[in-house]
């Protein structure tokens, strides 16, 4: 299982892109037009780190929120 964190199973998420041209109507312009929306994926930040897991030595995939909040312990 590629990019899940093994902790909290954060994972990558669907999201899009929206390319816009033109002026903002505020500054004088007739708006944005929007041109094109493209898909993309919003990637956990995960780091490969030695941990204690159920009193062994591992290293796993684990999300960078995951290291900071102290949810696991390292080895």
């Amino acid at each position: 299982m590629a990019k899940i964190c093994e902790i909290c199973g954060k994972k990558p998420v669907a999201g899009r892109t929206i390319e816009r041209r033109g002026l903002a109507k505020k500054k004088g312009g007739v708006g944005k037009k929007v041109t094109g929306i493209s898909k993309r994926r919003f990637l956990p930040n995960l780091q490969r780190i030695k941990i204690i897991l159920n009193g062994a030595n591992k290293k796993a995939k684990v999300c960078s929120s995951c290291i900071r909040s102290g949810k696991i312990q390292k080895a």
